[in-house]
């Protein structure tokens, strides 16, 4: 996992000393403030800008394996389903204020079964491809 912890207080710290304007970090893309508002995850953390709102988490995936399914937003439930289904896909999860637009990356990591899908069976469960491979020997 890769928390983005120091970039954003780097950020931050930039901001607040002057050295970076706010509308150079609340810079959110409609995109991004529409997938927050309705799809995110609401936190309990204030925005460090405005400190009016709550920031929400969006979570977006992307990977090989995916297919239609690559930069979309999902939520927790989905994440651990897909774990299951997938060898490895990228997980990043951008915080966003939906009031003054503030954006930033807060941590990405790295989900999956480990065993790419192909050498798997596409879609065929572990136990019957076991049997197949010994009814054919």
């Amino acid at each position: 996992m890769v928390d983005y912890g120091l970039a954003r207080r780097a950020t931050l710290a930039s901001v607040f000393a002057g050295h970076t304007t706010v509308a150079d970090v609340c810079d959110a893309h409609p995109y991004l403030l529409r997938a927050a508002k309705f799809h995110g995850e609401a936190t309990e953390t204030a925005c460090p800008i405005c400190r009016k709102a709550k920031l929400t988490h969006v979570t977006y995936v992307y990977g090989d394996e995916l297919g239609r399914y690559e930069g979309r937003v999902k939520q927790a439930p989905e994440l651990a389903e897909m774990a299951t289904e997938y060898g490895e896909f990228r997980v990043y999860v951008v915080e966003v204020c939906q009031s003054c637009g503030w954006n930033h990356l807060a941590s990405s990591y790295v989900l999956g079964t480990g065993e790419p899908r192909s050498r798997r069976g596409a879609g065929e469960p572990r136990s019957r491809r076991g049997q197949q491979a010994q009814a054919s020997e």
